[in-house]
């Protein structure tokens, strides 16, 4: 039996248990949207791809199951634009924009709405998987449940550790200040699953996004290979849990993954909330003070892509001048030497002072950095 047969049964087994009352053309268009189009291409994984590829698949089958089955169309759209309005960064970038915007009425749901619909218009990703989905299933329900799932799954992927709609609001952005704003009536929902799914538009505009920034993010490989990095840090953060505070931090951090609250986790490790609130204040510590700049720079570091070396702490040219020019002599001397490769030891020997000192203080550095960053 094949590798790809094999991931197809298992999720055929795993559908007829969740949806037993659901048809076998049901579940087999919930299992060619998990598995994709090409589905020879587990063959070729290693297994530690391979291992990646079906956590990738398990996370899109809980955002559709837990999230969106059951729903009617107009409600599950709601709790797309409700999860992805809630998302900090798109919030107060879109209130931003709007305050200082001529139409000040309008919402941050509105501005979505019309990103969304610039996405599935023109970006090449989403109208595989559209196409795609208009194949396996002729059922407009089950279609528009798949859609809502994809699309959340697409806008949440990492790119320079912050979520891709972040970047699809900054290319709306380009477009608007360009061609004028494009305006959808609040009243009404976007199509986004109709006839016209998988038709050519010939019409449609390149992203400027996509040539400068996503590129092979668009892909499929890319993003498991953005898996890939995510578990490596997952898995080695774990096992430092695991030596240095034990099974309920590893349980706490496995929890907290899967999008439990702090009350419901508390409830699952049988704590109060008070523990569960100074175990997560523990874990926070030990993630950024110690393990990400102490245990494993590089490894987190490279991850997300806010090396010192490489990548001025993930700074823009103007944000690293800016940043520079807020630090003392003492600061940008010790940035200087770890920039070039100096050993701690040898830096503080050199600064007069305990690597300890040299630590704190590049720890102190490093978050500032992050600060301005975001």
């Amino acid at each position: 039996m094949t590798v790809a047969t094999t991931i197809v049964n298992q999720w055929q087994q795993r559908l007829q248990s969740d949806l037993p009352d659901q048809s076998p053309d049901t579940h087999t268009a919930i299992n060619q949207w998990l598995c994709g189009e090409n589905i020879e291409r587990f063959e070729e994984l290693s297994r530690k791809d391979l291992s990646i590829a079906t956590q990738a698949m398990d996370y899109r089958y809980r955002i559709f199951y837990k999230t969106y089955w059951g729903l009617t169309p107009d409600r599950a759209y709601q709790t797309l634009m409700k999860k992805l309005g809630g998302l900090f960064l798109v919030r107060s970038k879109i209130r931003t924009w709007i305050a200082l915007s001529r139409d000040r009425q309008r919402q941050v749901k509105d501005v979505l709405q019309e990103i969304i619909q610039e996405m599935l218009q023109s970006d090449g990703h989403l109208q595989q998987q559209m196409s795609w989905i208009a194949k396996i299933t002729q059922r407009p329900q089950l279609r528009n449940l798949l859609t809502m799932a994809t699309i959340e799954e697409y806008c949440l992927r990492p790119i320079r550790n912050q979520p891709l709609i972040v970047y699809r609001f900054v290319n709306y952005l380009r477009r608007s200040q360009r061609g004028g704003m494009t305006q959808v009536p609040g009243a009404q929902l976007i199509q986004l699953i109709s006839e016209e799914i998988g038709t050519d538009d010939t019409d449609s505009t390149i992203s400027l996004f996509d040539l400068q920034a996503v590129g092979k993010y668009e892909q499929e490989q890319a993003f498991e290979e953005t898996q890939r990095a995510r578990q490596s840090v997952k898995d080695s953060f774990t096992d430092y849990l695991q030596e240095t505070l034990g099974d309920t931090a590893t349980q706490w951090l496995e929890l907290h993954l899967h999008g439990y609250t702090q009350e419901s986790i508390a409830q699952k490790l049988d704590l109060s909330i008070n523990q569960v609130y100074r175990l997560r204040e523990k874990i926070s510590y030990h993630a950024i003070r110690i393990f990400t700049l102490k245990e494993q720079p590089e490894l987190v570091l490279g991850w997300l892509k806010t090396t010192l070396t490489d990548h001025d702490l993930g700074l823009t040219a103007s944000q690293w001048q800016t940043y520079w020019q807020t630090l003392e002599p003492s600061q940008q001397e010790l940035l200087s030497e770890l920039k070039q490769g100096s050993d701690v030891d040898a830096i503080a020997q050199k600064l007069g002072c305990k690597s300890k000192q040299v630590m704190g203080e590049w720890a102190k550095l490093y978050l500032a950095a992050q600060n301005l960053r975001t």
